[in-house]
């Protein structure tokens, strides 16, 4: 092997790489893209060298995202010793900082261009919209677990921090440093925002600001609570029958109440008939009264104690996870991004320090619409979820035909909101295709049904069971591609905001990934 060989590579770059590269491909896409947005902010005079191409770097940023490859460090190196990257930059290597700023500056370009690309894949004659399927995904912050703070610490930092205790700062700062160098070096503790005291004011600033946004949402969810207990209430007492457990925090008062005047109402006509079929029914409602005349003055006397918990799903959400925590602990917010959720992954039980993403998928495995949530649950998600695919779809000039979704997304709201016709799981993917074989349905749900009732009945029809099959193979890929081939297990950046627009270019650039296989 002789490496002192002299120069062999072609002279033109354009025989460098094979004509059907990516790198060509991602190059010809950004042409056609419209990115004046990113022209207008360039800068053209002035002292110093003149200002990257924009559209070079929103290509270097695409196939970066498209290989798999997010850091800034690692791209400048890329650029500097990778044939394809060199080809991509010209030979004019931008440095992290440039790459890392152009990626912070331009949020809603990357969105843009996500909605272009999907304009581009449409005219090649994809994005097939008749069956689309959403779900989400939990994406790792840039955020440590361990920077987590209960709301009482940040408080009492805040507290701290306006009053100035500058001295004392000084010399918790000079004791800090004293250990570390103790013991030989930073300790595990802190993380690097709160080095300084700058850093610890900026820092517990911000968390303020989320823990006063994270009371005003929770606010909003315990009035949600409230009424959605309280329609429940109204359909017993109107004689209706619900499936399931009563929503969490309800009056049970109430409803023993309105299960008692029911069950009455089944037995009065029942009285003087005769047979053995209506003895047994009147033996079954009136055991059905005594136990719910049970619950009735449990209730009552547990009212009476001052015991009946009557708060919301979501204020009993938030008291188990405190209780899980240790008693001391409360609601928690994260240093260093406030805005990112510490939520339990998959049904293996681990956690992660991060953000709900909401994938919206076509039936030929692209992504068309994308949206990124706080909360730990999907049951909120659907409506914003289905309005950011259902602008894309509008634009492009298709109708969606139906949506499929799992059953995270099963609620009476998400069943009955505007939009296209859906079939959600009631229940896990096994015992659903249980159900319909071994006890299908046939025809439309009776009239009387629940819209709970009549998806149950729905996805018991084989011939819906079959179209809801497709929600597995559509949408698990593009997730499994999404973190395994652009590599977005994590992301770079901090923020609701930052995060959607990286989110909408890692979804761009999976995109062009597919157009350029499908066209090459």
């Amino acid at each position: 092997m002789v490496r002192d060989q002299e120069f062999l590579l072609a002279p033109n770059m354009a025989d460098w790489l094979a004509g059907d590269h990516l790198v060509w491909f991602v190059l010809d896409v950004v042409e056609q893209l419209d990115t004046s947005a990113l022209h207008a902010c360039r800068r053209t005079g002035g002292v110093g060298r003149a200002g990257y191409d924009p559209d070079m770097l929103l290509a270097l940023m695409i196939y970066a995202y498209a290989t798999g490859q997010r850091s800034s460090r690692r791209i400048e190196r890329l650029c500097a010793d990778h044939v394809a990257y060199r080809v991509l930059c010209a030979q004019d290597p931008p440095d992290h900082t440039t790459i890392a700023r152009f990626r912070a500056a331009h949020d809603e370009v990357f969105t843009d261009v996500f909605a272009q690309v999907l304009r581009l894949c449409s005219h090649a004659g994809m994005v097939r919209v008749g069956s689309i399927a959403i779900d989400g995904t939990k994406i790792a912050a840039n955020a440590s677990p361990s920077a987590n703070r209960s709301q009482q610490w940040v408080r009492e930092q805040a507290r701290r921090i306006a009053e100035d205790v500058v001295g004392e700062a000084a010399a918790v700062d000079a004791a800090e440093d004293a250990a570390e160098e103790a013991a030989g070096g930073p300790a595990a503790g802190p993380p690097a925002e709160l080095g300084t005291r700058s850093g610890r004011a900026a820092a517990i600033k911000e968390a303020m600001q989320e823990i006063a946004r994270q009371d005003a949402r929770h606010g909003e969810a315990d009035a949600a609570d409230r009424d959605r207990q309280e329609r429940y209430l109204q359909r017993i007492e109107a004689g209706e029958t619900q499936l399931g457990a009563a929503p969490a925090g309800v009056d049970q008062v109430r409803l023993w109440q309105a299960r008692i005047s029911r069950e009455q109402q089944r037995l009065a006509p029942l009285i003087d008939v005769r047979g053995t079929a209506r003895a047994s029914q009147r033996s079954e409602i009136r055991r059905n009264i005594k136990k719910a005349r049970a619950g009735l003055l449990r209730a009552q006397q547990e009212q009476a104690a001052g015991m009946a918990d009557r708060r919301g799903s979501a204020a009993r959400t938030r008291a188990r996870d405190q209780a899980r925590r240790g008693p001391k602990a409360g609601p928690v917010v994260n240093l260093t991004d406030p805005q990112a959720r510490l939520m339990v992954e998959g049904s293996g039980g681990g956690s992660v320090q991060g953000y709900n993403s909401q994938i919206v998928c076509s039936d030929d495995h692209l992504v068309i619409g994308v949206y990124v949530s706080q909360d730990a649950n999907d049951l909120h998600c659907w409506t914003p979820a289905l309005a950011a695919a259902t602008t894309q779809t509008n634009a492009l000039g298709k109708t969606i035909g139906l949506v499929l979704a799992d059953n995270g997304y099963f609620t009476e709201a998400n069943l009955t909101s505007a939009g296209p016709d859906r079939l959600i799981s009631p229940g896990s993917g096994r015992r659903v295709h249980h159900d319909a074989k071994h006890t299908p349905a046939h025809g439309p749900p009776p009239p009387e049904s629940s819209p709970t009732e009549a998806m149950r009945h729905t996805l018991r029809n084989p011939d819906q069971m079959q179209r809801y099959k497709r929600r597995s193979a559509t949408v698990e890929p593009v997730i499994g591609q999404l973190k395994d081939r652009i590599g977005l297990r994590r992301f770079a950046r901090r923020g609701v905001t930052a995060v959607t627009a990286e989110l909408h270019l890692a979804a761009a650039a999976l995109n062009i990934t597919r157009l350029h296989h499908a066209t090459g």
